[in-house]
């Protein structure tokens, strides 16, 4: 019992050294016009638009509280409160062809909303990024863009 009971501790902790290996290439400080930003969505240099809701690729399906959507739905019926909700992010990623794609996954309830009522933009925070943040998100689905 001790011998197994060993091999699956050393394995546990094998798993955890390679998983904060993995985290530290993540968090690894990007250097960017003298400052230092930890992800690609932190830095404030992003530009917000209006980006057409049906081009972003939302790979996970949502979990949603509803009271949240129908809130977000009444800000964004009126200019005055629309105003006032933050944008999504999406990162924009240039195939290896040159193909533009821009994933969303966060901001499932203004997604939602802004769905629901038949909302042809959104307002994003554009995130540029490359095929390796992508595949910090999808791992091993991460499809071939071109």
């Amino acid at each position: 019992m001790f011998v197994s009971s060993q091999i699956r501790k050393n394995y546990i902790v094998s798993r955890i050294t390679d998983l904060k290996e993995d985290l530290a290439k993540v968090l690894i400080p990007r250097m960017s016009q003298n400052h230092i930003s930890y992800s690609v969505h932190s830095s404030e240099e992003h530009e917000v638009v209006d980006i057409p809701v049906n081009v972003l690729i939302r790979p996970f399906p949502p979990e949603l509280d509803e009271s949240k959507v129908w809130s977000l739905m009444e800000a964004l019926k009126e200019d005055r409160t629309e105003k006032n909700v933050p944008p999504i992010e999406v990162l924009w990623i240039k195939g290896r062809e040159g193909g533009d794609y821009y994933y969303s996954f966060g901001g499932c309830h203004r997604y939602a909303a802004a769905n629901r009522l038949n909302k042809e933009t959104i307002r994003a925070k554009l995130v540029k990024s490359n095929i390796s943040d992508l595949r910090m998100y999808l791992g091993s689905s991460t499809p071939d863009l071109k």
